[in-house]
């Protein structure tokens, strides 16, 4: 089932044009359902968490953290997406090239605990913000090209701290249906990725599929959530 869609590529440059175009069907603007639902699974009891976000664009998710007192670091290639991410919530922030990644920048909140960096994400690793007690991947696994899953799924495996809890969100339909993005992630490979490194919780699945995703040809699309946390070595 992963042929349909194996070679496809999508270019950092590409995603960009997204923004600039407002291409950006996948932002939501409110809090993502299945985070809310299974926040207290993923913070288990901890407070001033810090979180990761891969791929974060402008999500509404990182400021209700911040607001509750966690920490959020995001990674995202479009300028355009964090500066809206911050004009869009009222707030103020820094802006400041990043050593350790030549062009890279990082953009801070002045009021909540939340850096974001305008990079490649296969140029991020914890050498520049250490691990991370949580990570939220939605819109992430499934938007990156499939090539390049193993490659990402050693980046997030690095990225946890021992105690980390990272909830998975991921879509399945038909790929002979739609080219994606986002892409077809069944359950089978989300255990071939992590199944060594972690042990792999389903949570829940939903049926999403909207007039908008109908609209790309699917007759069908499931959204499952996975609970992700190292093993005890």
């Amino acid at each position: 089932m992963l042929e349909p869609q194996a070679n496809m590529v999508m270019q950092l440059g590409e995603w960009e044009g997204r923004w600039e175009s407002d291409q950006i069907g996948f932002h939501q603007l409110q809090v993502h359902k299945m985070l809310e639902t299974h926040l207290d699974k993923v913070l288990n009891g901890r407070s001033g968490v810090k979180f990761f976000f891969p791929l974060c664009g402008k999500a509404v998710d990182m400021k209700w953290l911040a607001d509750m007192g966690h920490s959020v670091v995001g990674v995202e290639i479009s300028e355009k997406g964090i500066r809206q991410f911050f004009e869009e919530n009222n707030m103020t922030y820094t802006e400041e090239p990043v050593s350790a990644i030549p062009g890279a920048k990082v953009y801070k909140s002045s009021e909540k605990n939340i850096s974001l960096y305008q990079c490649d994400i296969y140029n991020f690793s914890s050498a520049i913000e250490g691990q991370f007690g949580a990570i939220w991947d939605r819109g992430s696994l499934v938007a990156i090209n499939p090539g390049d899953r193993e490659k990402y799924a050693a980046l997030i495996i690095s990225l946890m701290a021992k105690d980390c809890r990272y909830l998975l969100d991921t879509l399945l339909y038909n790929p002979k249906l739609y080219k994606g993005p986002p892409f077809f992630v069944p359950d089978e490979q989300v255990h071939s990725l992590f199944g060594n490194s972690c042990d792999i919780e389903f949570l829940q699945s939903l049926d999403v599929l909207t007039e908008r995703t109908r609209s790309w040809g699917l007759d069908s699309l499931t959204e499952n959530v996975h609970l992700l946390t190292l093993k005890n070595n």
